[in-house]
């Protein structure tokens, strides 16, 4: 059986062919680095790790390209009320995200290109589409993509030009602006905003638009057409619709296929900062071990809802303790199986059939269930030979999952110091924006942060040398 899953832009399940034979190139729009992550945030980061782990163990050689948002108006205006420079409070927050994604034990990208380091590509992109009658400049130094012009708008999300909202990142129709729907590819600078935050262009100073950004990004590293483009649903209308406009405009065929992962959702609602419900991953790892929030987050589907109750995290414990415990049993009676054992064992057909239909994890769990009950009915009966057996299959299905526990990440022998190490990295990174808004007296910003880290059963000491923490006592 092949890999097969959903297109988003068809709207239809189909197999998977690679531009090359062997290789493939992913796109994933990363994170906007505004503020410290919460667990809604790395939701498409664990789901297109499971994708990147099952292409590689199934002989491909996948690029990754996980981009870093590092200016955008949220950017500037969370800096300002902090008192913090604009790319030190991205930088700031792109560490905490860093260190949660690590923390999770998803693996690198390929790159991870920041948008600000790739202005001129973007100049590039844009002055092609201007050239190419897509595109068109105010006096103002805006730029704007003609949505009119491009018969195609629309195509990806299945939406008729004249239903659709105005563009959000733009100013009504108006004066020379064509019409309410086209969207910024470049934003002119305006007063009060840092100099630093725009660059030179043909048209003027000033900073690029969010769909801009990913579109150059994706040709400087996967070229004109590349396999996969991936992201949170939410961003398949205006940003995926937008970034497929402008790049196909421009001449290029952009992505093959698009996929979208489902959103955590706490009763029924969108997990995000605006709506107040947003889960810090600091908050959760002051309670958790790293390894039961991957559980959690990867248990499901990729496509669907993760829907976020009390007994969410209580369920995922429960479950990675029985599979963690019987490779630790197995590994004392038959010895430990090396990384290479486990990376060239056969996997289980339904496991294997499981993963070729849309990354159905909850199926491919029901496999590594039955390896579960069978290596420990195996134990039970002294069959050591069937343990041995059982405990390899199942971490190398595991590890599809970025879940062995007996990999390098989760293994027991120093999983203490490792969950230390990753709490301390997630910790620091908030400690770090709440000493920036101290200095910058933003005190209010300052207070938010203790509070939140109280609230997650940290407790912070301001000293002469610079805070501490700890965890509070029980």
């Amino acid at each position: 059986m092949t890999l097969r899953l959903f297109n988003s832009a068809t709207r239809q399940v189909s197999d998977f062919v690679p531009l090359t034979a062997g290789e493939v190139g992913i796109y994933l729009c990363g994170a906007t680095v505004q503020a410290p992550p919460h667990i809604g945030h790395l939701r498409s980061g664990v789901a297109f790790d499971v994708l990147v782990r099952w292409l590689r163990r199934t002989g491909h050689r996948v690029t990754l390209v996980r981009n870093v948002t590092d200016i955008d108006d949220k950017i500037l205006a969370k800096a300002a009320d902090a008192g913090e420079p604009w790319w030190a409070w991205a930088a700031i927050n792109e560490r905490a995200f860093t260190a949660a994604y690590d923390a999770l034990g998803v693996l690198p990208p390929s790159y991870e290109p920041r948008a600000t380091g790739h202005i001129p590509d973007m100049v590039e992109l844009m002055e092609r589409l201007v050239e190419r009658g897509h595109a068109y400049a105010l006096d103002s130094g805006d730029v704007y993509f003609d949505v009119a012009s491009f018969d195609q708008y629309g195509a990806l999300t299945n939406q008729r030009v004249e239903d659709m909202v105005p563009a959000p990142d733009a100013a009504p129709a108006g004066g020379d602006k064509r019409d309410e729907r086209d969207f910024a590819l470049w934003k002119a600078a305006k007063p009060g905003e840092p100099a630093t935050a725009s660059w030179d262009t043909p048209y003027g100073r000033g900073r690029p638009g969010w769909h801009l950004e990913c579109s150059a990004m994706a040709h400087r590293y996967l070229g004109e057409e590349f396999d996969i483009h991936g992201g949170g649903l939410d961003l398949r209308f205006p940003h995926h619709e937008n970034e497929q406009a402008q790049s196909r405009a421009a001449g290029y065929g952009f992505a093959r296929h698009w996929l979208h992962n489902g959103w955590v959702t706490q009763g029924g609602a969108k997990m995000s900062k605006s709506l107040g419900n947003g889960l810090l991953v600091t908050a959760v790892l002051a309670h958790v071990r790293p390894a039961v929030l991957r559980y959690a987050m990867t248990a499901v589907q990729y496509r669907s809802m993760l829907e976020w109750t009390d007994d969410t995290l209580t369920e995922a414990e429960a479950t990675w303790d029985r599979l963690a415990g019987f490779v630790e049993r197995a590994a004392e009676k038959v010895g430990v199986a090396d990384d290479d054992e486990v990376a060239k064992v056969e996997l289980p057909g339904e496991f294997v059939a499981a993963m070729d239909d849309d990354l159905n994890v909850p199926a491919a769990l029901a496999v590594v269930h039955e390896h579960l009950r069978a290596g420990n009915s195996a134990l039970a009966a002294g069959d050591l030979d069937g343990a041995r057996s059982a405990m390899v299959v199942l971490r190398a299905m595991l590890d599809v999952l970025g879940l062995d526990p007996g990999g390098a990440q989760w293994r027991a022998k120093g999983s203490d110091e490792r969950y230390a190490a990753a709490l301390e990295a997630v910790v620091a990174a908030e400690l770090e924006a709440r000493a920036a808004a101290r200095a910058a007296r933003d005190f209010a910003t300052s207070d938010a942060i203790r509070d939140r880290l109280a609230a997650a059963g940290i407790v912070v000491e301001d000293s002469p040398t610079g805070a501490r923490w700890s965890l509070a006592a029980p």
